[in-house]
């Protein structure tokens, strides 16, 4: 099945066909929640009224507490370079409205770029299931809820009894095999998988893609990107263009991708000891594989 959802394409693939309607059902069950309660373009969403309550504590729903615990999580794993609190900098990019409409404005100009304040801005009390933002401070979290998303549904579908695969926007969530054994996943330089990319074999977990091609749109003279430095509030420009990781979830694997097109040469170095995979493309074209990526032309991790 192949489904559209916030501007990205998706799929959603069980092992047996008996389980593709409850997947489905699952699948549109967390993306209408996570719609109501993350999409920062939506006026009537849980996290615009947040966003604009200036610093005051409020209470959250399961949804978007689980979907902030995940962003949290995704920070501190990456050293705070994966910051849900990047939004005033999002905006300051140009980035203050849906993309397709973004990407067909002519008069988007960069502002001053705003330097995230970090995790530190979120607290986050789960006894009481309430949230506060420290004053100046919104949320974004665009980088880590549709992870969450294909995270729950293969959870859900695995614990159902059957295999499955659910991507959207390049993450990538699979549990158990697939049909004809290990599923095997296709890994693109950008979000279109042709039928020449190179392919993993994957058992359990997550991978995720993040790229500087991909979401990119005309600021003045500029042409920048949506992944944002959290430490300058400016767009990536790191060595990397292209980042693919595995990992134990998709959550992580969304975060170590993000945080090495940031990350400067030795991005590989912190996803290796972290003790995930990765491939990684520079700017000149040139592949590396980090952990236990395997080089191009082999199949299995």
């Amino acid at each position: 099945m192949n489904f559209q959802i916030w501007g990205l394409s998706g799929s959603l693939h069980t092992q047996h066909e008996s389980s593709m309607a409850f997947a489905e059902e699952r699948l549109w069950h967390w993306i209408n929640k996570v719609d109501a309660a993350c999409n920062r373009f939506r006026r009537d969403s849980e996290i615009s009224r947040l966003n604009a309550m200036g610093g005051q504590t409020v209470a959250v729903s399961a949804t978007l507490e689980r979907a902030i615990d995940a962003a949290i999580r995704a920070g501190e794993a990456t050293g705070g370079l994966c910051d849900p609190t990047v939004l005033p900098a999002l905006v300051a990019l140009g980035y203050d409205r849906d993309y397709d409409e973004l990407v067909t404005r002519t008069d988007t100009v960069v502002g001053v770029p705003v330097p995230a304040p970090g995790l530190d801005a979120i607290t986050l009390d789960a006894a009481n299931h309430t949230l506060s933002l420290a004053p100046h401070c919104q949320i974004d979290l665009g980088a880590s809820a549709k992870a969450l998303v294909v995270d729950i549904v293969a959870d859900e579908v695995w614990r159902h009894g059957d295999g499955v695969v659910v991507e959207l926007g390049g993450d990538v969530a699979v549990r158990g095999s697939g049909p004809l054994g290990p599923w095997v996943i296709g890994v693109s330089d950008s979000l279109d998988v042709g039928p020449d990319v190179p392919r993993v074999s994957f058992g359990h977990g997550g991978i995720a893609t993040s790229s500087t091609r991909s979401r990119t749109w005309r600021a003045g003279t500029e042409v920048v990107n949506h992944i944002i430095d959290p430490r300058t509030g400016s767009y990536a420009r790191g060595p990397y263009v292209t980042a693919t990781v595995s990992a134990s979830d998709c959550v992580l694997a969304n975060a170590f991708a993000t945080a090495a097109l940031l990350w400067d040469d030795d991005a590989g170095y912190f996803i290796a000891q972290a003790g995930w995979s990765a491939r990684l493309i520079r700017f000149d074209g040139t592949v590396e594989f980090v952990g236990g990526w395997p080089a191009e032309g082999e199949i299995s991790p």
